[in-house]
């Protein structure tokens, strides 16, 4: 297994994976990830199995101390220089679910955070994954005011 950062001939590999992790009410558009890669390429963690994309991690990083829904769709706001690492997706194939690839790609996520000098990161999850994330060293702040998908969200906070 390799992990590496995206690049936008990734793109199509992507959405196809995000679709296939998300309902389409929640799933990432083509066109949003497009717009993310261009902007943020380095801030997608990708995970290949014999050169196939078996999952990913992705977001942008800002001062905003919250995970708004506006970020999912303004790449713009982006800030390479932010504080907070936002995580908008963690997506594996069903096929390799329970194998510690999320994990292996959370942890990537979070150590180059810290040598990226950030105050840490945050996500969005739905009440099913708060002990998942919670492993690794998330804290539970309580429902997010996400209206992401129509569904609950808890944001996640991991504080360096």
């Amino acid at each position: 297994m390799e992990i590496r950062t995206g690049k936008l001939s990734d793109l199509d590999a992507l959405s196809a994976v995000e679709n296939e992790c998300f309902p389409p009410a929640e799933a990432a558009s083509r066109e949003a990830i497009e717009s993310r890669l261009k902007v943020y390429s380095s801030h997608f963690w990708l995970l290949l199995d014999d050169q196939k994309l078996v999952s990913f991690v992705d977001g942008m990083v800002t001062d905003i101390p919250t995970l708004t829904d506006e970020m999912f769709a303004d790449a713009s706001m982006h800030n390479p220089n932010g504080a907070w690492q936002m995580i908008f997706g963690v997506n594996t194939i069903p096929s390799y679910r329970k194998r510690g690839c999320a994990g292996m790609l959370i942890e990537k996520a979070i150590s180059d955070a810290k040598e990226q000098g950030r105050k840490g990161l945050v996500l969005t999850c739905k009440d099913k994954l708060v002990n998942y994330y919670a492993k690794f060293g998330f804290v539970n702040e309580g429902v997010s005011g996400s209206e992401h998908g129509g569904v609950t969200w808890y944001q996640m906070r991991l504080t360096f």
